[in-house]
């Protein structure tokens, strides 16, 4: 008889957490505490004695899922001839270059200053600690960026010799 109670006892309680770890996933409740100096915090437990507004949030975490449709194609340029642009004035071309200059200076800049986490590998010294170097990937793509800015930099020297 013993045995039959402590059996039926942990199904039961095998059942009680099944239920507990399902409910989880079918709704939650936050609630929302705005205080007098209108202050919002929020708490997985209703508040006692609490001296504001208490607002009841349930969520439904299956009502908040994203589908991604296929790729958008390209729009393709109408078949129809455009009429010839004017050809823009010297004064703007100048200006553009600038801008070009300007955002290579700094994508390379940012580059320099920001390496991401597979930019840099990290080699032990003799003494002890570990020195920053740089891969051949990160190495290849600062120097893509400064070939950009060489460029954007000699664009602009020559539009400003041709005034």
């Amino acid at each position: 008889m013993g045995r039959k109670v402590g059996l039926s006892v942990s199904c039961l309680a095998i059942a009680a957490l099944s239920l507990v770890a399902i409910a989880p996933a079918s709704a939650q409740t936050v609630y929302k505490l705005i205080d007098r100096n209108g202050k919002v915090t929020y708490s997985e437990t209703p508040p006692k004695d609490f001296d504001g507004k208490v607002i009841r949030v349930d969520i439904d975490p299956n009502a908040n899922k994203a589908t991604l449709g296929a790729p958008r194609a390209a729009p393709r340029p109408q078949d129809t001839p455009a009429e010839p642009a004017a050809a823009p004035d010297h004064g703007r071309q100048v200006a553009d270059a600038r801008e070009r200059r300007a955002a290579a200076r700094k994508a390379l800049a940012e580059a320099r200053d920001h390496p991401g986490p597979d930019d840099m590998r990290f080699l032990g010294k003799v003494g002890g600690g570990a020195r920053a170097v740089p891969t051949e990937a990160y190495q290849q793509r600062l120097d893509e960026l400064e070939r950009a800015v060489k460029e954007a930099d000699d664009e602009l020297e020559k539009l400003q010799a041709a005034r």
